[in-house]
């Protein structure tokens, strides 16, 4: 997952909308990132890393969205593979609820 991230990143794009429904595997067991209709230039409108659009998943968005504070794409979806991964161990949430 890691990986298809970093492809991603490193062209140019962020997903902002990363959930395990999202996150698809083919036949062969490789990792597919699908549904990039909130996907954004990593380097923002303004040219300076910095996104501001309140979006995504709520129980998968980074606090920094919820707190409509610019963030970077890259650290959103990092999150967002964090909250992912937890629910794959567990098979649960780790917060009840998103609190802004």
């Amino acid at each position: 997952m890691l990986s298809s991230l970093h492809y991603l990143h490193s062209k140019g794009t962020t997903h902002r909308d990363l959930k395990p429904e999202n996150v698809l595997v083919d036949d062969l067991y490789n990792l597919r990132i699908a549904d990039f209709g909130f996907a954004a230039p990593i380097e923002g409108r303004d040219g300076s890393g910095q996104l501001k659009t309140k979006l995504g998943t709520e129980s998968y968005m980074a606090p920094e969205i919820h707190a409509k504070q610019p963030y970077t794409g890259q650290s959103v979806d990092l999150f967002a593979v964090g909250i992912i991964l937890f629910i794959m161990i567990t098979g649960h949430p780790p917060f009840s609820m998103a609190v802004p």
